[in-house]
């Protein structure tokens, strides 16, 4: 006796389904290395700029400091002394924001 195999027939809507299934199973893999590749590449930016920002800050300290020292009483007092100008404080007038 021969055994005879039935043809399994899948319908055109299960044949669909099968074939998105099949397309879900290869991308989403592909899919999540995509996304971490790209949220890595973000946040190599992102150090990038903090250290940048962080540099940037430093030299804007680094300056202040230095408009600190030139504008300090003792600074303006001995560079007027060496233009040979004298220092008299009744013509000083403080002028004050409202």
């Amino acid at each position: 006796m021969k055994k005879t195999q039935k043809k399994v027939r899948y319908l055109k809507g299960e044949k669909i389904i099968y074939f998105f299934l099949i397309l879900l199973l290869i991308l989403s893999p592909i899919m999540i290395v995509f996304s971490k590749a790209t949220l890595t590449k973000t946040n190599i930016t992102l150090k990038r700029l903090e250290t940048k920002i962080t540099n940037q800050k430093n030299a804007n300290e680094s300056l202040n400091m230095k408009i600190d020292e030139l504008a300090s009483l003792d600074k303006i007092q001995g560079l007027a002394k060496n233009l040979g100008l004298s220092y008299n404080n009744n013509n000083i007038k403080v002028i004050e924001e409202n």
